[in-house]
C-alpha cells in the first residue's frame, strides 16, 4: 500500500488515500470514538470496489465504477492501518471494528467474505457488513451466514440500508434491483441465532422519507431486528438529491418523523439514535463521503470537505 495522502485528526478520524500493490485507488479510514481512547474502541472503515454501481441518492461515492478489489487489496488497507498503530500485528483495543463501507456495496464483491475468513484469529474483532441487499446475490448472504457461524458468533454487525418503508421510494434513493422488505425479514430469521446480535435496519432520515412504523412492526421480529437512526449526511449527492435531513443533531432524534421513533419504543422494538462526531463532516470521513468525488469537482461545501478545503488552498 502506498498512501498518497491523508486528512484528518488523530484524535476522531483519518481518512487515507492510497495505492494497492495491484496499482488501485482506494480510500480507508480510521476512527476513534470521543471520549473513548483507542485503547477501549477503534473502527476501521475500508472499500471493497473500485467506486460503486449502486449510486445510492445520498452517497458521493457512486457515479462511476472500475470493478472489485482482491482479497490482498482490502487486506493491504487494514494491515497498513493496524501496522500504523499496533507494529507488532496485536491489535489490544477492547472493541476493534472493521467495517466494509468506504466505497462499494460489500454483497457485490465476494473477496470480502475470504478477507473474514483470514481475520477470524483476531478475537476481539466486530466486523460489520453494511448492505442495501442486491438482488441476485444469494450465495454472498449465504456465505456470509455460514462464516459469522463458524468464526463470529455473537460478535458480527450486519446492517441494511433501508432509508423508507415505501418500495417505490426505496427504489429511487438506491436505485438498483434488490431484496424487499419482506425477503430481508426472511433472511434475518435464519441469520441470528441465540447470541446473536439483532439485524440494524438503516435509516437515514431526510424531510421527504416515508416511514411507516406499523409496516416495520408487521415484518420484522423485534427479537431480531432493531431500528438505526441517522442524519443524511451533507455530501454533494444528498445536496443534488434534495435530501435535507430530518436529524436533531443534538438529540439525534427525528423532528418530522419523531412518531416514528416514539411508536417503534412503544411497541417494544429497540431504536438507536446515532448522530457521528460533526467534525467527521468536515474531515469527509462519515458515511456516502467521498474524498475524491471533492478533488474531480472542487465544490464549495460548507458543511463538509472542509480540511480538504484547507489543505488544497494551502498547497
Amino acid at each position: 500500500m502506498r498512501v498518497l495522502a491523508e486528512y484528518g485528526r488523530e484524535d476522531i478520524a483519518i481518512v487515507y488515500l492510497g495505492e494497492t500493490s495491484k496499482g488501485s485507488f482506494v480510500e480507508f479510514v480510521e476512527a476513534l470514538q470521543p471520549p473513548f481512547p483507542i485503547s477501549e474502541k477503534w473502527v476501521l472503515i475500508v472499500s471493497t470496489l473500485k467506486g460503486c454501481p449502486v449510486r445510492c441518492k445520498m452517497c458521493d461515492a457512486g457515479g462511476y465504477y472500475e470493478g472489485v478489489l482482491d482479497e490482498d487489496e482490502i487486506m493491504e488497507q487494514i494491515q497498513y492501518m493496524v501496522e500504523r498503530r499496533f507494529p507488532d500485528g496485536k491489535v489490544s483495543s477492547k472493541k476493534f471494528k472493521i467495517q466494509f463501507a468506504r466505497v462499494g456495496e460489500p454483497a457485490l464483491n465476494e473477496n470480502v467474505l475470504t478477507v473474514l475468513e483470514k481475520l477470524s484469529d483476531y478475537r476481539n474483532l466486530i466486523p460489520c457488513i453494511s448492505t442495501v441487499a442486491p438482488a441476485s446475490c444469494e450465495n454472498f448472504f449465504e456465505r456470509l451466514r455460514l462464516i459469522k457461524d463458524e468464526h463470529y458468533r455473537g460478535r458480527f454487525q450486519l446492517q441494511f440500508s433501508v432509508h423508507s418503508t415505501d418500495e417505490e421510494q426505496r427504489n429511487q434513493l438506491m436505485p438498483v434491483r434488490k431484496w424487499s422488505l419482506e425477503q430481508i425479514a426472511e433472511y434475518g430469521e435464519k441469520f441470528v441465532k441465540e447470541n446473536d446480535r439483532k439485524i440494524t435496519l438503516n435509516f437515514a432520515v431526510s424531510e421527504e422519507s416515508i416511514l411507516d412504523a406499523g409496516k416495520i412492526l408487521k415484518i420484522f421480529s423485534k427479537e431480531k431486528f432493531l431500528v438505526k437512526v441517522t442524519p443524511v449526511n451533507p455530501t454533494y449527492s444528498a445536496q443534488r438529491s434534495g435530501l435535507k435531513s430530518d436529524v436533531d443533531v443534538t438529540t439525534g432524534m427525528p423532528i418530522k418523523h419523531r412518531k416514528f421513533v416514539e411508536e417503534l419504543k412503544d411497541n417494544g422494538f429497540e431504536v438507536i439514535l446515532s448522530v457521528g462526531h460533526l467534525e467527521e463532516n468536515k474531515i469527509g470521513s462519515n458515511c456516502g463521503m467521498y474524498i475524491r468525488r471533492y478533488l474531480s469537482e472542487r465544490l464549495e461545501n460548507p458543511c463538509a470537505y472542509t480540511y480538504l478545503n484547507a489543505k488544497v488552498r494551502s498547497s
